[in-house]
């Protein structure tokens, strides 16, 4: 049963991508299409400043007529960054996510980074359960 972020978090360790706050947005965006994920998390001398997704980028450099090379991450990326605990229930992360409206979720434990969740890894992960004990349940029952 899937319960807790712990659960799906990477077992080989965090997989991060990140950039300084200093390094035109212009390159956060690069990496970030050549990763094909859709943030990265801004980091200075280890600690977490922020959070830059292709859709602050849009808002906040595009449409408002900018140059992303002559535009800072750190003027774009959204701080302070929500973070929560391995222990935090997937479905209570689901919903912070959903009322603050973002999906990328870094995950702390004990002021270390140990990984960044998805909105979509969480759907992912209450689906697979969720089918897991409705198959459990009909094999139960004797329909499977």
């Amino acid at each position: 049963m899937v319960e807790r972020i712990a659960s799906i978090l990477p077992a080989n360790g965090p997989v991060v991508h990140s950039v300084s706050p200093d390094v035109p947005i212009y390159d956060a965006l690069v990496m970030m299409a050549s990763r094909e994920i859709a943030a990265v998390l801004v980091i200075e001398q280890g600690e977490l400043l922020g959070i830059v997704s292709a859709k602050d980028y849009a808002t906040k450099v595009v449409l408002q007529g900018k140059n992303g090379r002559d535009v800072l991450t750190r003027e774009v990326m959204t701080t302070p960054v929500v973070t929560v605990a391995p222990e935090v229930k997937i479905v209570d992360a689901m919903q912070i996510m959903i009322s603050k409206k973002f999906r990328h979720l870094p995950v702390f434990e004990n002021g270390e980074l140990v990984g960044v969740v998805t909105l979509a890894e969480l759907v992912r992960a209450i689906l697979a359960d969720q089918t897991f004990q409705i198959d459990q349940l009909m094999k139960y029952i004797g329909h499977r």
